[in-house]
C-alpha cells in the first residue's frame, strides 16, 4: 500500500486577493509590492489569487508559493464563493503554522478569520468594497445580495486585527460603517519614478494619455466628449492604454465614432509596466476623469494612474474629488476640474496645451512630490510599521 504524504503546512504568512495576478491592472501592482514586503518580513509565504488559462495553477518563486483559483464558474459571485470555499479547504488542511494573514476582500477574509488560530494576526487591506463597486458592473444585482456583501465586509472589519487602506477618504467612510479607528492605518499608494525611456514607437505625437481600467466610475466618456471639443488642435491625439481585453472597450470605441474622433484616438491594450512607461513619460498631459458617484465618494479611491503619471513627470488633469486632493494639488501638479463636465475638462486641457512652460513646471513639481513622499518605498516603510505593531519582526 502506498503511504499518503501528509499535506505540507502553510508557510508563516499568507496574502489572499480575489484578483488575477499578475495582470495589467493597478491592483496587481499594489499586490506585488505589498505581498513581496510581507514575504520578505516573514521569510516566505503563500500568495492565493485568481488565475486564468494563461497562468499556471501553482508555482514557486524562491520561498514564495503561488496558488491560483482558475476553475470557477463564469458568474462572478459564484466564482467569488468558490474562491473562498477553496481557501477554506486549504486552511483546514494546511493552516496550522500560519502567523500572519493579509487579505483584500471579504471572500478571502471570511474563511481566513473563521479558520486562523489565536496566534495568527490578520490585516484587512481595504482598497474597495464589493458592496459598492459591483452594482456598477452588474446593475441587476439585487438588494438582498448587496446586503449580504455589506454584512460580510462589516464582519471582516470587526474581526481583523488591523485595517489598512490607501486614502483618508476611504478611512472616514469605513469608520462611518463601524470600523474601529484605532485599528485603521492609512498607507497611501505609491509609484516608482522611472528612468527616462525612449518614446514608444510608433507614437502619435503629440498626445494626451488615459491609462488604466475602464469601469464606469473611471469617466472615460467624459474624456471622449472633452476631446471632441479640442478639434482645433489638429495634430493632437488621445492615447488610451486600457488594462483590459479589446472587447471590453467596444462601446467606448462606438462613442468615439459617434463623436467624430475615432481616427484621432489610439488604443493600446493590457500593457505591462515596462511597456506602459514610455507612453506615460512622453505624454503631454495625463487625464483621470473620475466620476462623481458612490464608488468614488461614499467609498473613496486612491487612483494609481495619478501617482504613476506624476512619477513620470507629467502634469495631470483630474476630477476634483476628496480622494484626489490627497494626492495632488491644483495648480501645482496639474489641474482639478469638476467631475462629469466635459466642457470644464476641455477648458483645463486647452490651457495646459497652450502653455508648454506651465506643463513642464507642473510635471517637474509632480515628480518631485512623488520622490519626496509618495514613492512605493514610503508606502512600504509605513507597512513595515504595521507589521512591527503586530509582532512580525
Amino acid at each position: 500500500m502506498t503511504r499518503m504524504t501528509p499535506p505540507q503546512p502553510l508557510p508563516p504568512a499568507l496574502y489572499a486577493a480575489f484578483d488575477v495576478f499578475p495582470s495589467a491592472k493597478g491592483a496587481a501592482v499594489h499586490i506585488d509590492r505589498f505581498a513581496r514586503r510581507l514575504f520578505e518580513r516573514a521569510g516566505g509565504g503563500l500568495l492565493y489569487v485568481l488565475g486564468n488559462a494563461e497562468l499556471p495553477a501553482g508555482q514557486h518563486e524562491g520561498t514564495v508559493e503561488i496558488l491560483r483559483y482558475r476553475d470557477g464558474p463564469a458568474n462572478l459571485l459564484e466564482r467569488a464563493l468558490g474562491f473562498g470555499c477553496t481557501l477554506d479547504r486549504l486552511l483546514a488542511r494546511r493552516g496550522g503554522a500560519l502567523r500572519l494573514a493579509q487579505f483584500r476582500d471579504p471572500w478571502s477574509g471570511v474563511p481566513l478569520l473563521q479558520r486562523v488560530g489565536p496566534d495568527c494576526r490578520t490585516i484587512y487591506e481595504v482598497n474597495g468594497l464589493p458592496s459598492i463597486e459591483l452594482p456598477f458592473a452588474f446593475p441587476a444585482i439585487g438588494p438582498a445580495t448587496i446586503a449580504k456583501l455589506r454584512a460580510a465586509e462589516r464582519w471582516c472589519l470587526e474581526r481583523a486585527d488591523c485595517i489598512v487602506t490607501p486614502s483618508h477618504t476611504i478611512a472616514r467612510n469605513l469608520v462611518a460603517m463601524g470600523a474601529d479607528p484605532q485599528r485603521l492605518r492609512v498607507i497611501p499608494n505609491g509609484a516608482e519614478v522611472p528612468v527616462d525611456p525612449l518614446p514608444p514607437a510608433p507614437a502619435p505625437w503629440p498626445y494626451l494619455l488615459y491609462f488604466g481600467a475602464v469601469q464606469p466610475w473611471q469617466g472615460l466618456p467624459t474624456l471622449l466628449y472633452a476631446f471632441a471639443r479640442l478639434a482645433d488642435f489638429r495634430d493632437l491625439r488621445l492615447v488610451i492604454c486600457a488594462a483590459v481585453h479589446p472587447r471590453r472597450v467596444k462601446h467606448y470605441q462606438r462613442l468615439a465614432e459617434h463623436l467624430g474622433v475615432a481616427t484621432r484616438v489610439h488604443w493600446e491594450f493590457q500593457l505591462d509596466q515596462s511597456a506602459l512607461d514610455p507612453w506615460r513619460r512622453h505624454a503631454l498631459i495625463a487625464v483621470a476623469p473620475l466620476t462623481e458617484c458612490t464608488r468614488n465618494l461614499e467609498q473613496g479611491c486612491a487612483p494609481l494612474k495619478i501617482l504613476e503619471a506624476m512619477a513620470a513627470g507629467v502634469p495631470v488633469v483630474a476630477s476634483d474629488l476628496p480622494a484626489v486632493h490627497e494626492i495632488m494639488t491644483d495648480g501645482r501638479h496639474g489641474r482639478l476640474v469638476p467631475p462629469d463636465r466635459p466642457a470644464e475638462l476641455a477648458r483645463a486641457l486647452r490651457i495646459l496645451l497652450e502653455y508648454p512652460q506651465l506643463r513642464t513646471q507642473m510635471g517637474e513639481e509632480a515628480r518631485r512630490a512623488m520622490m519626496d513622499h509618495l514613492s512605493w518605498e514610503c508606502a512600504l516603510t509605513r507597512l513595515d510599521a504595521v507589521y512591527a505593531g503586530l509582532g512580525l519582526d
